[in-house]
């Protein structure tokens, strides 16, 4: 008998065909003289069940001891269950106990919150809202690669350690823990962004884009922070402000679409509790992203406070720093729909990103605001003007030496180019309805916890 993988029975299999399986028991159900064991082999998230008998199958006697957790063995027929939750089941006349598991395997047939599976994140990839949400992060990064290397990205890999500080808000871990013997000639740091090292590669390669992980060393515990994540971060050479807001929109709606189209069992999983989740995915796949100027923004927010709107924060002026709840009412309750948000206050935007040279004193900026989250990608125009970069980071405060080497870009030929960043696990939060930003990521990495 051919061994085959539970996905290839649901989706191509054969009534009488003959075959073997390997996986994981979910639950072993026994009725006297037949019993019912529930495996998943990890290529899908459905459960086989396998029909195993006590008269008429091999190895009964090991299996029907077999726990929870324990891997398994199956060979038999393939037949069609009409009535039950999946088309196929397997009628096995041969069942083997390749591994037992122990007493003490703590997740047992039940509901267990996600709270209990964080602080056994080593286990909890085997439930079925995790190897979901699993799933289809994995689909999604290939989008992502897919996406940029269609259309002649340069895949960048961009360092790790660094000794620079991109977003100047000095939230990184440093690296050094002998400070008598340095290891470097600088302070190493694990990286924020890796932004600035795209921007020297953009002017090699015009488009590329790096993909990896970022750290930040900020003390919140909130449900959408963690001390490690992954960042999208192309950047392109020879465009302005609106063509990146294109770039953005085709960006989005193509692997948002990728993810609708091959990740259904995924989607209708989380969708038998959260219905609305296929009108989310709808809306960023069909809906056109409008696009409104920050200082409208500050006008719509005061007029919603006057006719009556209650914010946590009234407090609305040009030259705030949004709030989740600001960006929120702009795309749920006067959009209805994706938005972008740009030209900014310069003075609470990043260094990096090219003066508009108006009377507001804004900069080339734009944020993506979904309904339901708020900003999920945020891009800019650099400031390609060596005198005007190197001023607006004297103007901060801010030590220079670190990034002499990409100051110095624009000395050489940086005509223009603009980029963003997405938060890859903030995407599969909006796209799934994920509540805590730690079930987006195999081993969440927080303030107070390196339990992995």
């Amino acid at each position: 008998m051919k061994t085959v993988d539970i996905k290839e029975i649901f989706e191509n299999g054969k009534e009488s065909e003959n075959v073997t399986i390997k996986g994981w028991i979910k639950s072993n159900r026994d009725s006297g003289k037949i019993a019912f064991l529930e495996i998943n082999d990890g290529s899908t998230i459905n459960n086989l069940q396998v029909v195993y008998k006590k008269e008429k199958t091999k190895g009964f006697n090991d299996v029907i001891v077999a726990r929870t957790g324990a891997a398994v063995l199956a060979s038999g027929e393939i037949k069609k269950t009409p009535k039950g939750e999946q088309k196929y089941e397997l009628a096995a006349n041969e069942v083997k106990l390749l591994k037992q598991s122990s007493e003490d395997y703590p997740l047992q047939k039940k509901q267990h919150s996600l709270e209990f599976l964080r602080d056994n994140a080593h286990l909890r990839a085997r439930t079925t809202t995790i190897a979901a949400i699993m799933q289809v992060r994995s689909k999604l990064a290939y989008a992502i690669h897919k996406f940029f290397q269609e259309n002649g990205f340069i895949w960048v890999a961009s360092p790790i350690i660094t000794s620079n500080d991109a977003e100047g808000a000095g939230e990184n871990f440093n690296i050094e823990n002998d400070p008598t013997k340095p290891f470097f000639d600088k302070k190493g740091k694990l990286t924020v962004s890796g932004q600035l090292n795209a921007e020297a590669y953009a002017e090699a390669f015009k488009q590329v884009y790096t993909f990896g992980p970022t750290f930040r060393a900020e003390r919140s515990h909130t449900n959408r922070h963690m001390s490690e994540f992954w960042m999208v971060e192309p950047e392109i050479a020879f465009i302005d402000l609106q063509q990146l807001m294109l770039v953005i929109e085709t960006f989005i709606k193509f692997i948002v679409n990728r993810i609708n189209n091959e990740c259904k069992d995924e989607i209708t999983f989380f969708s038998k509790d959260k219905p609305e989740i296929k009108n989310r995915i709808n809306e960023l796949i069909k809906k056109e992203f409008k696009k409104i100027e920050y200082k409208k923004v500050i006008e719509l927010l005061t007029k919603a406070i006057k006719d009556g709107h209650k914010f946590e924060d009234n407090d609305i002026f040009f030259g705030k720093d949004l709030a989740s709840e600001h960006e929120r009412y702009i795309c749920e309750a006067v959009y209805k729909g994706p938005v972008f948000v740009y030209n900014y206050p310069k003075k609470i935007k990043a260094f990096y990103m090219k003066d508009n040279q108006d009377e507001e004193d804004t900069v080339a900026a734009c944020d993506l605001l979904v309904p339901g989250v708020g900003e999920i990608v945020g891009g800019s125009q650099r400031e390609d003007n060596y005198e005007k970069l190197i001023k607006r980071c004297h103007d901060l405060k801010m030590d220079v030496s670190s990034i002499q080497w990409y100051l110095d870009l624009r000395k050489y030929g940086y005509y223009s180019s603009a980029g963003f960043g997405l938060g890859f696990e903030r995407l599969i939060m909006y796209i799934l309805d994920i509540e805590n930003i730690r079930d987006t990521i195999p081993f969440p990495r927080v303030e107070g916890n390196l339990k992995f």
